[in-house]
């Protein structure tokens, strides 16, 4: 299941700041905004948490997501061993235009769920992501998004 707008590469990170560092000078323009995030997620084996940092870094058209982990009840990001560098590739992003649509395809394809969060009422309004554990083909996963016209146009202008 490949579809939608790919605008997003992340990574993980074991120190946010030195992560962004590697982009002064490669692109980086306006310096990022770094993110709490403490949430909760919904997985095959029931809610569970995940606490870290996160920056978006855009250079054109892509987005580069910088995830530092401190909580991982998932596994999700805790499972992206070392490759001896300070970031290591872990998934990439794709934006679809009709969540329901999409949603209601994801059972039929043959990637299991890692974890997805819908957060329609809450104060972020309207985003809604999920993870696929595409590893066994494409050696990463792949994330799905769809949210409201303003708020992409905010993550666009961050």
């Amino acid at each position: 299941m490949l579809e939608g707008l790919h605008y997003q590469n992340a990574y993980i990170c074991d120190d946010l700041e030195a992560g962004i560092d590697l982009f002064r000078g490669r692109g980086l323009v306006k310096e990022p905004t770094i993110i709490p995030v403490d949430q909760t997620v919904l997985t095959p084996s029931g809610p569970k948490r995940q606490k870290g940092r996160i920056c978006f870094i855009w250079i054109g058209d892509l987005q580069y997501e910088l995830i530092e982990n401190e909580i991982d009840e998932v596994g999700i990001y805790a499972n992206c061993l070392s490759n001896g560098g300070p970031l290591r590739f872990h998934h990439i992003c794709f934006r679809v235009p009709d969540w329901a649509d999409f949603r209601a395809r994801v059972d039929a394809q043959d990637f299991p769920i890692a974890m997805e969060r819908d957060l329609t009422g809450e104060p972020e309004g309207g985003l809604k992501f999920l993870y696929l554990d595409a590893r066994k083909v494409f050696g990463h996963y792949i994330e799905y998004t769809s949210m409201p016209e303003a708020m992409w146009q905010h993550i666009r202008a961050m």
